[in-house]
């Protein structure tokens, strides 16, 4: 099975790479910015038809939330027209595709997780175009997978390391409490592709972690696992203002999963146990 993986140098490419590390059923045909643009049509398709793929995983994304609301045509071009041009070609050639998108595609003002039957309400540029992406996946695309993920930390910069470097100069850090996500590790995404990727179970699914926490609460677990002294002091959003609208109240619900399959994502404490671990 030869899979092209985008995006292939962010935090969820390095952790696809490692779940098929010593598969020799599956090459992979590693993809950033430098070796393919995916807001080309003419470049995508010259590709796909080159390599020939049997399944395509983007984890291309302008993730910049924040710079997204004034950098918005770049976002649409990777967000949107990116996955549209993959879905296309995906299907020229037969190949199943992979679509990551994100928990801000919802407004983020509800108190109960969202499911998939949950109608979409993007309030930022980030969310919008990611939404877009969505769409045109379902509108070109044939056989693909779109997962929803939220507060993603892997191999790269994330929240967790720079709780970690802050706490190296801080004795108290002031992290928001009042949004409301769940977090969930590169590694534990990856192998909810790598489950769903040879099966027909096409479609919309959310994929994170289980549990729910705030990030004043991820940041005092990021700690503790750390061995760290450091207090955290639970602020609110106004207090701590940014460009982009975040959602106060993100949580997904692997609805979809639970109804179609019996596969099931570790809980957030556990999947930071474990990525802590493998840290130091």
């Amino acid at each position: 099975m030869k899979i092209l993986v985008t995006g292939c140098h962010g935090q969820l490419g390095r952790a696809i790479n490692k779940e098929y590390a010593g598969n020799t059923n599956v090459e992979l045909v590693n993809t950033d910015v430098a070796e393919l643009d995916i807001t080309s049509i003419d470049k995508v398709m010259n590709m796909i038809k080159e390599v020939k793929p049997s399944a395509i995983i983007n984890c291309a994304a302008h993730t910049g939330v924040d710079a997204c609301e004034t950098d918005l045509d770049n976002a649409y071009k990777i967000n949107a027209i990116g996955p549209r041009n993959l879905a296309i070609a995906a299907r020229e050639v037969g190949a199943k595709l992979v679509q990551v998108s994100t928990d801000y595609v919802f407004a983020g003002d509800g108190d109960k997780p969202y499911t998939e039957f949950d109608r979409p309400n993007p309030q930022g540029a980030y969310g919008k175009t990611k939404y877009e992406g969505e769409r045109f996946v379902e509108q070109f695309g044939k056989d693909y997978f779109t997962i929803r993920t939220a507060w993603l930390y892997g191999d790269g910069n994330n929240f967790a390391k720079t709780m970690l470097r802050l706490s190296e100069t801080k004795d108290t850090v002031r992290v928001v409490g009042d949004q409301f996500g769940t977090p969930t590790t590169a590694s534990e995404l990856a192998k909810m592709i790598v489950h769903l990727l040879p099966t027909d179970n096409y479609g919309l699914f959310h994929g994170t972690c289980e549990g729910m926490c705030s990030w004043a609460d991820f940041a005092k677990e990021v700690f503790t696992l750390a061995g760290k002294d450091t207090k955290v002091e639970a602020i609110t959003t106004a207090e701590y203002p940014t460009p982009a609208v975040r959602p106060a109240y993100s949580v997904l619900d692997n609805y979809m999963l639970t109804l179609t399959s019996d596969y099931k994502l570790k809980h957030w404490k556990e999947a930071a146990k474990e990525y802590m671990a493998n840290l130091v």
